[in-house]
């Protein structure tokens, strides 16, 4: 997909960022603009120069949920049967989950319905004062998708998951914040620069092999039944890095007292094991 329509893709330095481009509609999310952001994750794990992205809304807004154009049939699955549906959401955070690189979600208004759930596999979520949240499906009908009732209960504990989903109520980024959805709130015109400054820092000092495998190993081990299933995958990860050039930059960059200069690229430098997982069936 060469152009996109309701999403912008932009990479400056090594960061690239995705701005929801709806801003009259509140950045709601489409058919069209599933597409467009598999597309750019896509375009962006494929693509070396990029290091962290950062998602973001245009105008007041991040995402008010699904375009609710449709009127009441918005959710009746256009004449799929129930067993060949696929939400479109849960489309979107299964490749975001996917991701070598690093996520970060920079909510800088309302969010609510998708606009919130396909945040939870980013990695860090950070909102502006202004940000309004909600899991509203209780109070439209339906029931919370795009994996969000795997990724919620794993990021701020099933009590807090239960409460926000089952009253589908809006609260502040104050309340997300306490409840351990977002990693900081701050003043709207600070969000962005901060977002930035959290990937440039990612970008200017850290191995992108390492951070790819990281960014997996964390997520992957969620389900694990006993640490030394960690301890498996720990000492792989360690025993192939730890021969890689990037390993040896990284010491000798430490003891010379300099910058590191890391070379090794996730498109081509992922050690053998990697991926070790068996995706079920989806």
């Amino acid at each position: 997909m060469k152009d996109y329509e309701q999403i912008r893709y932009r990479v400056e330095d090594g960061v690239l960022t995705i701005t929801l481009d709806r801003p009259e509609k509140l950045n709601a999310f489409t058919t069209r603009m599933m597409h467009e952001l598999l597309d750019a994750f896509d375009r962006a794990d494929a693509d070396d120069a990029v290091r962290a992205v950062i998602v973001t809304g245009a105008g007041r807004a991040f995402c008010a949920g699904a375009d609710l154009g449709g009127g009441a049939t918005t959710f009746d699955g256009r004449g799929e049967s129930a067993e060949s549906h696929r939400d479109g959401g849960g489309l979107v955070t299964l490749r975001i989950f996917a991701m070598k690189k690093p996520v970060i979600a920079a909510i800088n208004g309302p969010a609510v319905g998708f606009g919130i759930t396909f945040t939870l596999p980013m990695d860090v979520r950070l909102a502006s004062a202004a940000a309004k949240i909600g899991f509203v499906f209780a109070r439209r009908g339906v029931v919370p998708e795009a994996a969000s009732t795997w990724f919620l209960p794993r990021l701020v504990g099933i009590a807090q998951a239960a409460e926000w989903t089952y009253t589908g109520r809006v609260f502040s980024a104050d309340e997300a914040r306490a409840g351990g959805l977002v990693s900081r709130v701050l003043e709207p015109d600070a969000l962005l620069p901060a977002a930035q400054a959290l990937a440039r820092e990612i970008a200017d000092n850290t191995s992108a092999v390492s951070v790819a495998l990281i960014r997996q190993m964390l997520w992957r081990t969620l389900g694990a039944d006993h640490p030394r299933a960690a301890h498996r995958l720990d000492s792989l990860g360690m025993w192939y890095t730890g021969r890689s050039p990037d390993a040896h930059e990284g010491i000798t960059s430490f003891l010379e007292k300099r910058p590191p200069r890391f070379a090794g690229r996730p498109s081509k430098d992922m050690p053998p094991f990697y991926p070790w997982w068996t995706d079920a069936e989806a």
